[in-house]
């Protein structure tokens, strides 16, 4: 298999991906880029990030065999990474822990962030706070009246949370926002995008914060069952978690499944199935999968998952799409209830709303395949925060 090298010089995976920013920003960008590309090789930074990710946000996550899971639907066997173990309950950490102490690095004094569900949101505040960093995020207000208990928590870490009242009132219009604060504060703010969207080099930076994931993985199983996995499985807003599983394992012998939102159906507009429903465009900085009506203008999008209500996706999502390296399916709100109670009941473990939807994908492929073969889904956040919704949807 070709070796991987992506993205270019330029910020491009194939097609998609680049630099499509107003010119007051291309400087910070350009300084960004070259303060990632010296902090990859400090052996001083690297060994602070891994000391916070072991002693603070307790990695090693878990890989857990979901024996009873795996019962109940016959098939394959499912392996869960536990991120929802995490410090913060979900991945986001990963990533804003190395964005956070690249700012502090960098002498910005002051971070801004975008949320959907309030996980990144959590977890720019958590290590604002740690750090000793002024704080601000952006949210959609249906989305902070969905994700009302981790308002508070950004709230009590000291962050100021300014809601969004434009657009659909979730993450697209707070990424809007934050952006256009960015413009106006460059010199002291830096943005600490939560997903693998936006201009070059977030993409790259916060897939390689996430690449833990796939790292972690990858030994876990071989110890565990003497041989990579045959199937891994993610769920797909703007795809940090699951490029974060996938990344680590892109030039080895094993399939992977990213699973969009599927909504109330793709028959509907009521979907954030961006990778099945979508064509190329540019939105938040980066050339990608959009949902767009005919005059090419972003269509509003729904999922009962939070996080996973962003009408773009990744670059290099699109760009593995489209070499077919990695397969891209949906699962419908309906679907992600089914499996969000189904894992609570057989396991024990509540998985959030956008997790459930790579749960409900993995039972999709479990079913038609053998016994023997192995499946890891990445179980990228606890469902505490989303109870609310599903006690209103059942």
């Amino acid at each position: 298999m070709m070796v991987y090298r992506f993205p270019n010089d330029l910020g491009y995976f194939g097609d998609f991906g680049g630099r499509f920013i107003p010119e007051t920003l291309m400087s910070a960008l350009i300084e960004l880029e070259q303060a990632y590309k010296l902090i990859k090789k400090d052996k001083g930074f690297n060994r602070t990030l891994r000391a916070y990710l072991a002693d603070y946000v307790g990695r090693p996550s878990p890989l857990y065999f979901a024996k009873n899971l795996s019962q109940e639907i016959g098939g394959a066997r499912i392996y869960l990474k536990r991120e929802d173990l995490l410090h913060t309950g979900a991945h986001k950490i990963n990533n804003t822990m190395g964005q956070v102490l690249l700012a502090k690095r960098i002498g910005k004094k002051r971070v801004i962030a975008e949320t959907g569900a309030g996980q990144h949101g959590v977890a720019v505040a958590t290590a604002c706070a740690l750090l000793g960093l002024k704080c601000t995020v952006y949210m959609g207000t249906e989305d902070m009246r969905r994700q009302r208990m981790n308002l508070l928590r950004m709230r009590l870490l000291k962050a100021q949370v300014i809601g969004v009242e434009s657009g659909s009132q979730t993450l697209k219009d707070a990424i809007n926002e934050a952006l256009r604060d960015w413009v106006t504060n460059v010199e002291d703010t830096y943005y600490c995008i939560g997903s693998v969207v936006g201009p070059h080099p977030y993409p790259m930076m916060v897939r390689d914060f996430q690449s833990v994931i796939g790292q972690e993985t990858k030994e876990q199983i071989i110890k565990k069952e003497g041989r990579l996995p045959d199937l891994l499985v993610a769920c797909v807003g703007g795809g940090s978690n699951a490029i974060g599983l996938f990344y680590p394992f892109i030039n080895d012998d094993v399939e992977m499944l990213g699973v969009e939102a599927g909504g109330t159906g793709l028959d509907t507009d009521r979907h954030s199935a961006s990778l099945s429903m979508g064509r190329p465009g540019v939105l938040h900085g980066s050339a990608t999968y959009l949902l767009q009506d005919g005059a090419g203008q972003i269509r509003t999008t729904h999922s009962i998952a939070p996080g996973l209500d962003y009408p773009g996706v990744g670059p290099e999502h699109a760009y593995l799409r489209n070499s077919g390296r990695v397969q891209y399916t949906t699962a419908t709100d309906q679907e992600a209830i089914q499996a969000f109670k189904l894992l609570s009941k057989t396991e024990g473990i509540i998985p959030a709303l956008e997790s459930a939807h790579a749960i409900a994908g993995a039972i999709k492929s479990a079913r038609d395949r053998a016994k023997q073969d192995i499946i890891v889904v990445n179980l990228s956040g606890r469902g505490d925060k989303d109870l609310n919704i599903v006690e209103e949807m059942i």
